[in-house]
């Protein structure tokens, strides 16, 4: 949008905000303010949940400083990211004070995807999330799922705009072979074929464990697979235990968080994407940023058949799809693809194909036609 000529503010929270040292910042031509405490914490790989009281007081302060800038703004138009309490006030307050227009982007089922201490925590959440399309001007969405729950929760389908997730084409270029070496000399993957995922490691709606299971059998028939797992979360110590537990450790990189410079290095040095998923809310309202990357990459994808994925994956010309929550069927998927070179092959080139209906300046053109509902 900066790039069209729009003037962007984005006011965040983040989860490691005491430690941060700039605050503020310009990047390339965003202003991002960092205002308060996010509802976790981050450290390093690992990510933390507040108790009751803490929670209450962290989103409390963070309410108020994402409204008082909210308030400071001078802007045309407030566009709120995600459908939460903490920023749906804020928005919410800011344009009514200010006769703004107001536009809410829905990513996820914050109900369905996130961790809850309790009972009340999720009421509150599912309250918000029900009701703040309702009041907007205009709803981004990035599902098919997403566009139909606004639908039926009453929203008019001429206010709702469905644009997926995209990709940067600057960052996502094929790296040099040197690059894709140091990769895999880092993390001891020369000679490997390389199961990637890419994502959080947090077991409330990513099934690490399903793909552990998956793996488990992919490993007893094909000796040269390695999996690795890039990411951070608040289960990033189980899934090592587990990892451990099932003297898998040789096999299963746990590489952590990662710079996002690196990224694109990281899928040239991998064979295949996994997504693994349970045909649920979480999985049908989520589009996969590790799917749009690995098109762009020209990286064949195997994941469940949920959703908008086989979609994403040009029904099975670009990827595999198989059984949601099936270990079996994501292994059977994962031996097909690494078995199969012609298919591979074939798969590779058609994700390279698609992969422009997902570049961000091609993308950005539909999503600012929102503003103009």
């Amino acid at each position: 949008m900066a790039k069209l000529g729009f003037q962007v503010e984005i006011a965040a929270l983040h989860p490691a905000f005491r430690k941060l040292r700039q605050r503020v910042f310009i990047k390339d031509g965003v202003k991002v303010s960092y205002v308060a405490q996010m509802h976790v914490r981050q450290e390093g790989n690992r990510r933390f949940y507040f108790n009751t009281p803490q929670l209450l007081f962290v989103a409390a302060s963070a309410a108020a400083a994402l409204t008082k800038t909210a308030l400071a703004s001078r802007a045309d138009a407030i566009h709120i990211a995600k459908a939460q309490p903490m920023n749906g006030i804020a928005g919410w307050l800011g344009a009514r004070l200010h006769q703004l227009p107001l536009y809410l982007d829905c990513d996820d089922n914050e109900t369905a995807s996130n961790h809850f201490a309790s009972q009340w925590q999720k009421s509150m959440v599912r309250w918000w999330e029900d009701r703040l399309p309702k009041v907007a001007n205009g709803v981004t969405v990035n599902t098919s799922y997403l566009r139909d729950r606004c639908i039926r929760s009453g929203v008019p389908n001429a206010r709702i705009k469905l644009v997926p997730n995209g990709f940067d084409p600057e960052r996502f270029r094929p790296p040099a072979p040197h690059e894709v070496e140091s990769v895999r000399h880092r993390w001891g993957l020369s000679n490997k074929q390389v199961i990637l995922y890419m994502g959080s490691l947090s077991l409330s709606n990513h099934p690490i464990l399903l793909l552990l299971d998956a793996f488990e059998l992919v490993s007893q028939r094909i000796s040269s697979a390695r999996l690795m797992l890039v990411g951070g979360g608040e289960d990033y110590d189980h899934v090592a235990q587990e990892i451990q537990k099932r003297g898998l450790r040789n096999d299963v990189v746990l590489a952590g968080r990662v710079d996002p410079a690196a990224a694109a290095s990281i899928y040239a040095a991998s064979q295949l994407v996994v997504d693994p998923v349970f045909d649920d809310d979480a999985a049908r309202a989520r589009c996969p940023l590790k799917i749009v990357e690995s098109l762009a990459m020209g990286i064949p994808v195997v994941t469940g058949d949920s959703g908008d994925r086989a979609g994403m994956l040009d029904h099975g010309r670009a990827g595999i799809l198989v059984d949601p929550g099936s270990a079996e069927a994501l292994a059977e998927g994962i031996i097909s693809v690494l078995r199969d070179g012609e298919r591979y092959n074939s798969m590779a080139g058609r994700a390279i194909q698609i992969s422009d209906r997902y570049r961000w300046d091609v993308l950005v053109r539909e999503f600012i036609k929102v503003y103009q509902i």
